[in-house]
């Protein structure tokens, strides 16, 4: 572990805000509109490229690792390394228990024999194989594997990535690919950190250039590598297209029968572990929207902190971003159940303003009265 890292440790940034608050806002539209027929494909989860739905959950880990990274090295100057451990732990099993309760487990047993029947680790296998793994809960696994790295220099928490990343691949390869798609386990299921860790820390190294370049200074760094990581991403995805020319499944017929479609296309071609996939969590994907998240960031810098530009319904839902989580839910339950999954565009769109409407009330009102949902 290393000694207290002298890093220079901003006030509320108000980029990172509208960021968050954004991105909030996009998991809340997605949420919404994807199970809806007339819903355009590039709006939903398709696992077989990314869409813009898919492009909302890195950014939701990049700007919680640019937070998890500002905040614990406050803290780290503010009081001893130990206490500063101990809050991030429990921080993070406080967000896997939220998750577990919120989500709930697969188990539903019907008598006490079948519970009992199951032994601890069938009960375990049973129960987290599916519907636990979700945000809140990707979120707190991901901040305990990254933690004995957040603190440190930008060197390893690269090579922490990339040892990720490879990890990640090979037990993709061994089966884990097939495994997640067979019980349809969401965005990278139990070792989904593993690559959930690429844009958590591709956020604290957001924040290494933003104290290190403030203000507009920022923007090339963050562009240079936003685009360079994101073609990263491309390169990898395009790895498939070299397997199936080398086994034979297409013919090499100049650079094209190389190249993958770009993301937000859908593809033409069989798609493998390679693929820009949010079930699988896979690498291409990952880093791809690390890439993306340090673009669209740099946006709102130029936006909300050269600009002074905010966006209310941003600046409410970034604030607050866990309340919103937990209310959305329950709000997009009731109000989604009144329109049909069949429905024409217009009573959809209806609904969406209807859900957004009640969410941000709620969240608003926690605002005015000074009330922030935190772990």
């Amino acid at each position: 572990m290393s000694a207290k890292p002298q890093v220079p440790v901003a006030s509320r940034i108000a980029s990172l805000d509208q960021f968050r608050g954004y991105t909030v806002a996009g998991m809340f539209l997605v949420n919404f509109i994807g199970g809806y027929a007339v819903i355009h494909e590039f709006f939903k989860h398709n696992n077989t490229y990314c869409s813009y739905a898919d492009t909302i959950m890195p950014q939701f880990f990049f700007a919680v690792g640019f937070a998890y990274r500002l905040t614990f090295l406050r803290r780290l100057q503010q009081q001893d390394t130990w206490t500063t451990w101990r809050q991030a732990i429990w921080r993070n099993l406080g967000l896997i228990l939220l998750g577990l309760v919120v989500y709930g487990l697969d188990l539903h047993p019907q008598s006490w024999r079948e519970l009992t029947d199951l032994g601890p680790l069938g009960f375990i296998a049973a129960a987290f194989k599916d519907h636990p793994w979700q945000a809140l809960v990707h979120i707190g696994v991901t901040g305990l594997w990254v933690l004995p790295v957040i603190s440190r220099g930008a060197s390893i928490r690269l090579t922490f990535m990339i040892a990720c990343a490879v990890l990640h691949t090979v037990i993709l390869h061994l089966g884990y690919h097939d495994w997640v798609f067979r019980v349809h386990t969401s965005d990278g299921g139990p070792l989904g950190f593993l690559t959930w860790s690429i844009p958590t820390l591709a956020g604290s190294l957001a924040y290494d250039i933003m104290t290190a370049h403030p203000g507009r200074q920022a923007l090339k760094p963050l562009l240079f590598w936003g685009f360079l990581v994101m073609l990263a991403g491309y390169a990898l995805s395009c790895i498939t297209t070299v397997r199936q020319v080398a086994g034979g499944q297409i013919q090499s017929g100049g650079l094209t029968a190389w190249l993958v479609e770009p993301p937000f296309i859908p593809p033409s071609r069989p798609t493998d572990l390679w693929t820009m996939c949010q079930r699988s969590g896979s690498v291409s994907y990952l880093v791809f929207g690390a890439g993306f998240s340090l673009v669209i960031y740099a946006g709102f810098i130029v936006i909300s902190d050269m600009r002074n530009l905010q966006v209310g319904l941003f600046r409410t839902f970034g604030r607050n971003a866990l309340a919103a989580y937990l209310i959305h839910g329950v709000v997009g339950e009731t109000v989604g159940v009144l329109i049909p999954r069949d429905a024409p565009l217009i009573p959809v769109l209806i609904g969406l303003l209807l859900f957004f409407t009640i969410t941000y009330l709620f969240v608003r009102n926690l605002e005015k009265n000074n009330i922030f949902l935190r772990l």
